[in-house]
């Protein structure tokens, strides 16, 4: 696809080369062992977890952290990068992934958990209300949001790229936009942890109907 085949510059800016360019950054198993530290602690409050789907997987670091915390998930992945996609079905089967644009993802099943981490940063902001359409509806119960937090939207330089990384509330609006969605944990992971560091991330475990 070219960049004029999609929605927003931001789709195209992860379909191609500088996406390509993220995975080489993001496959190390120090990462996959300070996912699974993460995961551990951010979905404490879940209890089993039989079937989950990432929204923006790459090449799955985030679900094969889950597959060890999991050994018996189901697991489902959605991924606008053609190299990431292709690589990430070798990890999760070849009918688990959709490769192709979150916003053109059509919900077809329900899982215990959905997943974004990392992702909403990076989506305009306008089209925000449709992933967040997609996390909920996708979820038969948890909702799982990893992000950089702001109290109020701000856009930042991301590697020299403009209008490339937006913080905000994300989890804040979700809650507000689906009443039924309620806080059950939070937390925060810190770049400089000595052991299992990750991008300053913060998480928000929300439970539907409850």
């Amino acid at each position: 696809m070219s960049a004029s085949d999609y929605v927003t510059p931001q789709e195209g800016f992860w379909a191609g080369e500088f996406g390509s360019e993220y995975i080489g950054r993001n496959d190390s198993q120090q990462l996959l062992a300070s996912n699974l530290n993460f995961f551990t602690k951010a979905l404490k409050q879940a209890g089993r977890v039989g079937s989950a789907i990432e929204f923006g997987a790459n090449i799955g670091m985030n679900l094969r952290a889950l597959q060890l915390l999991y050994p018996d998930v189901a697991l489902h992945g959605v991924e606008i990068n053609p190299d990431a996609a292709a690589q990430l079905r070798s990890h999760i089967g070849q009918d688990n992934v959709y490769e192709g644009s979150i916003f053109n993802y059509p919900v077809e099943q329900q899982v215990d958990l959905s997943l974004i981490k990392g992702v909403l940063i990076h989506i305009n902001p306008d089209m925000l209300p449709v992933v967040y359409e997609k996390l909920y509806t996708a979820s038969r119960r948890f909702v799982l949001v990893c992000e950089y937090y702001n109290p109020s939207p701000v856009a930042i330089s991301y590697r020299g790229h403009a209008d490339r990384l937006f913080k905000r509330d994300f989890a804040g609006e979700m809650m507000d936009k689906y009443l039924d969605l309620k806080l059950v944990d939070y937390g925060f992971a810190y770049r400089r942890d000595p052991a299992f560091p990750q991008d300053d991330i913060t998480w928000f475990l929300m439970e539907k109907g409850a």
